[in-house]
């Protein structure tokens, strides 16, 4: 390898929340670049355009003939309902780690929690692990963006922004079930030119290298060229080895697409815009992408796994800004190495796309395979099943997030499906 250098709020705030993240969402799309308003959900893109007393576990309701390697043949039994399981802070991304049954979820204000759960799967317990709310900001799309443990749960990695709106990532080595703040060290710098995009999703791949999305660097239109600029880490996906390599932060793997020139080694795939949340199916290894748009189209894209262990995206180009969605934008013709998105959807209520899991867990068979994901102006849970590269059936469920604003989308220790919305709320997919 080459190296490289807990409050719970009250329904008026609640609503008066949900107003003015639709107000803002809706009202920004002729701001110059940078006049991002600062009260601005992250990768919602505004400058720029239940409780359940039960105590039924997931395991419970199994079904003991659910096969997690075959998908469902459609959506038609997909019932679900939503079980809260706590409330946080503006709750923003969500995690597990290797070993533990318990949740680990960053606020957006910069705090890491850690949940644990009850028989019944509901919040018994939480614990703030660290504490970043005086290195970070809440500007515009700025904070705690993404968290994730290494595969064997040794170390937790934090990607955030900085006072001055860098993205930042930095890893802490676990001393038992405590971060060892002596072991804090910055894996990756990257300068943001304006609030918003700043992307800040960030997991570990199946074949072990760790994955961060970035968006186009903000404004509105790509100002900056960078979705289409390979010499630039802005509007990309990067792919690196957080192994340190001498005084070097990481290396960058050997078959990284642009290792050997043709641009910025770490990246891994190009023609972003703002990739708020991707995930991998953990049963095929296909990498889900969901890419927000700018005025009118929002996009779900997958980058399909060979089956030979190879991970897959290498080189793979999305097309912003040349097109938005699979509308035209600037124009000119289509980039090499273009890939399609599988699934387009305009705006009005929806405004941006949260990105979402593929269900897996035993304890929603109806959705087995399906790729669960929802639109912080929407609070609407959304639902794709693909096969053989093509979407062969889709919803949109009667089923709404309390207090929308719906930010991030995860997977439990046993594979059950969480969203989170910025409105504070935890929920876990139960079945109906």
């Amino acid at each position: 390898m080459t190296a490289h250098p807990t409050p719970r709020w009250s329904p008026l705030v609640l609503a008066v929340v949900a107003v003015l993240g639709l107000l803002l969402a809706a009202c920004g799309n002729d701001d110059e670049p940078g006049d991002a308003p600062t009260t601005t959900a992250p990768g919602t893109d505004p400058d720029d355009d239940l409780d359940d007393d039960t105590t039924t576990t997931a395991e419970d309701d199994a079904d003991t003939d659910h096969d997690p390697t075959e998908s469902v043949e459609d959506l038609s039994a997909a019932g679900v309902t939503l079980i809260e399981v706590v409330t946080l802070d503006s709750p923003l991304a969500v995690t597990t780690r290797a070993g533990s049954d318990d949740l680990f979820v960053a606020e957006r204000g910069g705090q890491v929690v850690r949940v644990s759960l009850g028989e019944d799967g509901t919040a018994t317990d939480t614990e703030v692990l660290l504490d970043l709310s005086h290195e970070t900001t809440t500007d515009g799309e700025r904070g705690l963006l993404g968290l994730t443990f290494d595969p064997d749960g040794d170390r937790l990695y934090l990607s955030f922004t900085g006072p001055e709106g860098d993205t930042r990532v930095d890893e802490w080595i676990m001393d038992g079930d405590q971060p060892d703040d002596g072991t804090r060290r910055t894996i990756y710098f990257l300068d943001q030119p304006f609030r918003n995009h700043n992307g800040g999703d960030i997991h570990f791949g199946p074949d072990g290298m760790l994955y961060l999305g970035l968006g186009d660097g903000g404004g509105s239109g790509d100002p900056l060229d960078a979705g289409q600029d390979f010499d630039t880490a802005l509007g990309s996906i990067i792919r690196i080895d957080p192994t340190e390599a001498g005084d070097l932060p990481y290396e960058i793997p050997d078959d990284n697409p642009f290792v050997d020139g043709g641009g910025e080694p770490e990246i891994w795939i190009t023609g972003l815009r703002n990739p708020w949340r991707f995930s991998w199916d953990p049963v095929t290894d296909d990498l889900w992408i969901a890419d927000v748009g700018q005025n009118e189209v929002e996009e779900v894209n997958v980058l399909f796994a060979n089956g030979n262990g190879t991970p897959p995206g290498a080189g793979a180009n999305l097309g912003w800004a040349i097109l938005e969605g699979d509308q035209p934008f600037d124009g000119g013709p289509e980039p090499e190495n273009y890939v399609p998105p599988v699934h387009t959807y305009g705006h009005g209520p929806a405004c941006s796309i949260t990105g979402g899991v593929v269900s897996r867990g035993a304890g929603l068979p109806g959705l087995t395979g399906v790729y669960v994901f929802g639109d912080y102006c929407d609070p609407r849970l959304r639902l794709i099943l693909q096969r053989d590269g093509q979407v062969v059936d889709e919803d949109i469920l009667d089923l709404e997030v309390p207090g929308g604003l719906v930010v991030s989308f995860g997977t439990g220790p046993d594979g059950e499906v969480y969203v989170l919305s910025l409105a504070g709320g935890v929920y876990r997919l139960d079945p109906a």
